[in-house]
């Protein structure tokens, strides 16, 4: 399993994948990080003389929208690290040597998503360069910054399950790219059919389906972590959320085995 991760981590840092991804994410990350900081810094100084950008606070008015902001760049940065976990090995022939090789199809898909989430990992760390400059010029929370951080983590990994479901479906890497952002974009949207749901289904039956919509929201669950709390429920939707994707993957490429 871990020798299927390396080989996974390997793979990225070999093409120009893990630069690309990591380099684009840390300068848009850098491009929002520049456009709140900004917007901050003119805040505090409108406010009542005597008070500054320290009277603010930054847990609030600046971290969680970044954090927030960076949860929206995970829709088109995601699907170029997904995309090649399947479909790379389908299209180079290599799909049949991994299936009857000695290891188990467990050990083969648990190893390709520890790969993807070690970069995935990498790549929220480079981001941690301009959120702990801000400690060097005021006093930010770290409690609220680190469970934040965590839950963008089952976040992705949530993310990273599901482009492995659908590179699973194809051999093409730009498809599975591009099918990945289209459920990526489906699940984002969920809550907001949720406050239609009375509409679209009527008075007696909208609320118990706005209810389940918007507990079935993958980004609904992301705002306690962002307030610093670490509440149970939302760790067993991520924690599900990924055993099951990561489940259905399994499925797709054991049925791959029986086609041949």
């Amino acid at each position: 399993m871990f020798a299927i991760a390396q080989k996974e981590i390997r793979a990225y840092f070999a093409s120009p994948i893990a630069y690309v991804v990591i380099g684009l994410f840390s300068i848009l990350f850098g491009v929002f990080y520049w456009t709140i900081l900004d917007w901050f810094v003119k805040q505090g100084m409108q406010m009542a003389p005597g008070m500054g950008p320290q009277s603010l606070n930054v847990n609030e008015r600046m971290i969680r929208p970044l954090l927030q902001n960076a949860m929206v760049m995970l829709l088109f940065v995601l699907p170029m690290i997904t995309m090649r976990t399947y479909a790379e090995e389908k299209r180079s022939g290599t799909m049949e040597l991994l299936l009857t090789s000695p290891i188990t199809d467990v050990q083969i898909l648990v190893g390709k998503f520890l790969g993807a989430l070690t970069l995935y990992a990498a790549m929220l760390g480079v981001t941690l360069v301009y959120v702990l400059a801000l400690f060097a010029f005021g006093t930010p929370e770290w409690k609220p910054l680190v469970t934040a951080y965590l839950g963008l983590l089952l976040f992705g990994g949530c993310f990273v399950s599901v482009g492995m479901l659908v590179s699973s479906f194809t051999k093409n890497q730009i498809v599975a790219g591009m099918m990945t952002f289209v459920v990526f974009l489906l699940l984002w949207v969920i809550d907001w059919l949720a406050g239609s749901a009375t509409g679209l289904f009527g008075p007696s039956v909208g609320p118990v389906v706005e209810e389940v919509l918007n507990y079935l929201s993958i980004t609904q669950h992301f705002d306690d972590f962002g307030k610093g709390i670490i509440d149970t429920k939302h760790l067993i939707f991520y924690v599900s959320f990924i055993t099951f994707g990561l489940f259905l993957t399994a499925r797709s490429v054991d049925s791959e085995r029986w086609r041949g």
